[in-house]
């Protein structure tokens, strides 16, 4: 019996869901909205929203709880510096969840998961090479 037994194990074993959420929720603070599977958004929202929370109290111990659940120096620093300025006067709900259509290849169901009121210009950030086309002139 599962009786209060809370969370969806996702076919991972523990270590590679910690790994999961961490990288998501990575994803999720520097480019302020990804799109995944529907079950990963929902196990995903109340672990970035406890981030949330952690940086608008701000402090040392919890910037150090912070960097133990994300691995991330530099989103850290968004975390702390953008997110929490941002959310100061908020009480919670800092995400949102918008289903997307299936994916085609194994029809997965697919969703948004975003911050309210996201910087617009953060998605697609440093998200990997880019290629430099030169002129063969």
């Amino acid at each position: 019996m599962r009786h209060r037994v809370g969370g969806r194990k996702l076919q991972r074993t523990a270590s590679h869901r910690a790994a999961l959420f961490r990288n998501q929720s990575a994803a999720l603070i520097k480019h302020e909205q990804i799109i995944t599977t529907l079950a990963k958004a929902k196990e995903l929202r109340p672990y970035v929203e406890k981030l949330v929370t952690l940086a608008k109290k701000g402090g040392l111990s919890n910037r150090r709880l912070a960097h133990g659940r994300l691995m991330d120096d530099a989103q850290l620093v968004k975390l702390f510096d953008v997110l929490a300025a941002r959310y100061a006067n908020r009480a919670g709900g800092y995400t949102r969840i918008i289903k997307a259509p299936t994916r085609l290849s194994d029809a997965a169901a697919m969703a948004v998961i975003e911050f309210v009121d996201r910087d617009v210009t953060a998605k697609g950030q440093d998200s990997g090479p880019v290629e430099v086309l030169e002129d063969a002139a």
